[in-house]
């Protein structure tokens, strides 16, 4: 279930448009027009239990030509060199992914999926993203896929695009 949040006046967009953001399990879908044209993406950050800053923020992008392209945002104190890999539920990992720039928000890894890896993602329950720190511990980073299925389907449907069956 998801419900939206319609920005008020101060937030108005060109044109007399409101942002819209919406609810979908742990997963957050936002729209904003952007020349003449929606602009949508899904996402989802993880919180430090005790401290409560972000540890983790992923931004997936409304699907195009039958991907999803995206970005994650990791922590600093992570081995640059040796990049990140990407677990859905306990599958092997496939190549590692580079960083590719590190920014006062944190360490960004640019990444994709085909509609192959949407349809695991869609019956799978977590990504894990494995990487190791500086002193040479490795680390996992959970994120869940509660309510990826309809973020992404809600994403596809609000940008206008039709996710392919698989």
């Amino acid at each position: 279930m998801h419900s939206a949040l319609a920005g008020n006046d101060s937030q108005a967009l060109p044109g007399g448009a409101n942002p819209l953001q919406e609810a979908h399990g742990d997963w957050r879908v936002a729209c904003s027009e952007q020349n003449g044209h929606n602009a949508c993406a899904l996402s989802q950050q993880l919180l430090d239990r005790d401290s409560r800053q972000r540890i983790l923020a992923i931004e997936l992008n409304a699907p195009a030509s039958g991907q999803v392209d995206g970005t994650i945002v990791l922590p600093f104190g992570l081995s640059l060199e040796k990049g990140v890999t990407l677990h859905v539920d306990e599958s092997a990992a496939g190549p590692a992914l580079r960083f590719r720039t590190c920014l006062p928000a944190g360490c960004i890894v640019v990444v994709s999926f085909d509609a192959t890896a949407i349809a695991a993602l869609k019956t799978a329950t977590t990504i894990t993203v494995k990487a190791t720190g500086d002193n040479a511990q490795a680390l996992a980073f959970p994120i869940s896929l509660r309510g990826f299925t309809s973020a992404i389907d809600r994403t596809a449907a609000l940008a206008g695009q039709v996710l392919p069956k698989q």
